[in-house]
């Protein structure tokens, strides 16, 4: 664990300046490189059969988990996610696309006319062995799901009380045709995204409570909790993962051919029994677990990665990748965004009367240089998009303001706010408050005099510009007399720790967190179980009623723009902080080829490998 003071900071963020020239070997402008990224190569290449593919998955976040339906605390560190099981439907990598039709295990949803009825006809999908993919199997599947927020709300990331899967019914009218009946109807877009994230699992295989038991009626809720609970141990035993029969009855192009508990890392065979899309001629691929993006660099030069992401910080290596026969293709990923996570429930130092105030959010939010953060070499190194909203690149919804900021960079403005309300700023020192009250020209409730404005960030300790950005962040903080005390942390222990709806324990051991990026489904970005009161992955217990309400209009109306009105809202309001957006930056070796659609997923963190092939 590190700790920065904010006498440091300074210091530090030159030496992260100096450490990121040294590291991406000095010469070379960023500006001479951004460009060289933008155009992703076109399928080339006779296909040939055969061959492993070597993908370095993302530093410092290590699967630990099977089960397709993880606690809101493993989230994330899935193991193989839709590529053993897949969703109904598969998600989109495109951001004005909320579903990737041809790889879907369905049509698409059909509605009536109040929309509380949906039908959904099954495709010719099979198990690998060899049944076929049924109406059953995703009613078992939503059975399941339902158990596990029986036992507890935090047991699945997307969920908000009352809301998907309550008030919903899954019925097999047919063995290829899926009935849902809603008691609420949604907006069509929200329930398809959804459903992206409903995975498909073997109903007349799974419906045990233990090895070799009795097969149980799961519609039945208590035999449902009984499987839940069977599954759900298994999967905690990672040495079994690739032993165990249960992890073998898959309906994805690929099944688990061994796994490392120690490390981490897998690797994947083909399921011979797959009717998708794709003809799977890689015989394997290996995902390869890495402690640090520089790790991943070294794997790249040494040609031993076929695929993966290079961290930013490395961005004058493009040319050298290139030379040694790697593509290199990077943007921002849809439906993404950076931000510091704000905890409104930490009572250290007053930190939640102060933070709810609107007028020190916009000051903070004002502090961000989001142009300077990208063209700095120690930070985002010129891979990077300013973003001032939930939305993300290229979102079919974007906010009112367009791409103009709310609450642009401007220092000055920052402490203007401060002083304006109430508050005598000490450049380099320590701000305190000294006009309380809640009237006009008053800090605000709660507020004594003489508070001070003093919180810890906790950092993910990669990729490199997280940390690189918060220092910036607090460094600014401390010219306005602000102490921002940075702790870094591994993503895995913030994945597991840093949550309220999930870990309320520790509320007062964070008050902001910078874990790296936030995705929501491409092609309908709403911030549904992120930032509505209740939702399950509303980290830091942001409330505000009226953005409930433009959330519920987005998630069950059928107006096409409740979507940009709720983006509006929470851009203006600021649940969090919003910081640019990085580039993600896909590397691949020339030999390997595909559809061009599959690499651009790639950007969104999601692998179609039986597309790819390798060529001479």
């Amino acid at each position: 664990m590190t700790h920065v003071s904010g006498r440091q900071l300074s210091a530090a963020l030159a030496a992260i300046a100096v450490l990121a020239t040294a590291c991406t070997g000095g010469g070379g402008s960023t500006k001479d490189v951004a460009g060289s990224y933008a155009t992703p190569p076109k399928q080339t290449g006779t296909p040939k059969d055969g061959g492993t593919a070597t993908v370095a998955l993302t530093p410092g976040l290590s699967p630990n988990y099977i089960y397709p339906y993880p606690p809101a605390s493993a989230n994330g560190t899935v193991i193989a996610r839709g590529l053993m099981w897949r969703s109904l439907y598969r998600p989109s990598g495109a951001g004005d696309q909320i579903t990737d039709a041809e790889l879907s295990l369905a049509e698409q949803p059909t509605y009536s006319a109040d929309r509380k009825t949906v039908t959904i006809k099954m495709r010719d999908y099979s198990w690998s062995d060899g049944t076929p993919v049924t109406a059953d199997d995703v009613v078992f599947s939503f059975a399941l799901l339902k158990a596990a927020l029986a036992e507890s709300p935090a047991n699945w990331s997307f969920y908000t009380p009352g809301q998907f899967p309550d008030g919903v019914s899954a019925e097999a009218t047919a063995p290829d045709t899926l009935t849902l009946r809603l008691e609420t109807a949604y907006n069509p877009s929200y329930l398809l995204s959804m459903l992206t994230l409903l995975y498909v699992m073997p109903s007349k295989e799974w419906n045990i409570a233990q090895a070799g038991g009795p097969h149980l009626d799961y519609t039945q809720p208590k035999n449902a909790k009984a499987i839940y609970k069977y599954l759900t141990k298994e999967s905690e035993s990672q040495s079994t993962f690739a032993s165990n029969p249960l992890w073998q009855v898959v309906n994805g192009p690929y099944r688990l051919k061994s796994f490392d508990p120690t490390t981490g890392s897998f690797s994947l065979v083909p399921n011979k029994a797959y009717k998708g899309p794709g003809d799977s001629r890689l015989d394997q691929i290996d995902f390869k677990a890495f402690t640090s993006a520089a790790a991943v660099l070294n794997q790249f030069k040494a040609g031993n990665l076929t695929v993966g992401t290079l961290d930013s910080s490395f961005i004058t290596q493009i040319g050298a990748l290139k030379a040694k026969g790697y593509n290199v293709y990077g943007a921002p990923a849809p439906a993404r965004f950076d931000s510091l996570t704000i905890n409104f429930k930490n009572t250290t130092g007053n930190f939640d009367k102060i933070i709810a105030q609107a007028y020190v959010r916009q000051a903070l939010q004002r502090l961000i240089d989001q142009q300077g953060y990208i063209a700095s070499r120690g930070i985002y190194n010129g891979a990077g998009s300013p973003n001032y909203s939930t939305a993300g690149a290229g979102s079919p919804y974007p906010p009112a303001f367009g791409d103009k900021a709310p609450y642009p960079y401007d220092p000055a403005a920052a402490e203007k706010l401060l002083t304006d309300n109430g508050w005598k700023v000490v450049p380099n020192g320590s701000t305190t408050c000294e006009r309380p009250g809640t009237g006009p020209g008053e800090c605000g409730a709660g507020i004594p005099r003489g508070q001070t404005i003093s919180f810890t960030l906790a950092s993910a300790n990669t990729p490199a510009y997280v940390g690189a950005r918060d220092v910036a962040f607090a460094s600014a903080a401390k010219k306005l007399g602000i102490d921002v005390k940075i702790v870094t942390k591994a993503l895995n222990y913030m994945y597991a720790n840093y949550g309220n709806t999930f870990a309320p324990a520790t509320k007062n051991e964070w008050a902001m967190q910078d874990f790296g990026p936030l995705y929501l489904a491409a092609g309908y970005p709403s911030s549904n179980t992120v930032f509505n009161t209740e939702g399950s992955f509303n980290l830091g217990s942001y409330h505000n009623p009226e953005v409930d309400k433009s959330i519920d209009a987005s998630t069950f109306g059928a107006d096409a723009k409740a979507l940009s009105t709720e983006v509006t809202r929470l851009a203006e309001d600021l649940p969090v902080l919003f910081l640019p957006t990085p580039h993600t930056l896909v590397v691949w070796k020339d030999t390997l080829s595909g559809p061009q659609s599959s690499f651009n997923a790639l950007l969104s963190f999601l692998y179609t490998p039986e597309l790819w092939y390798f060529h001479d």
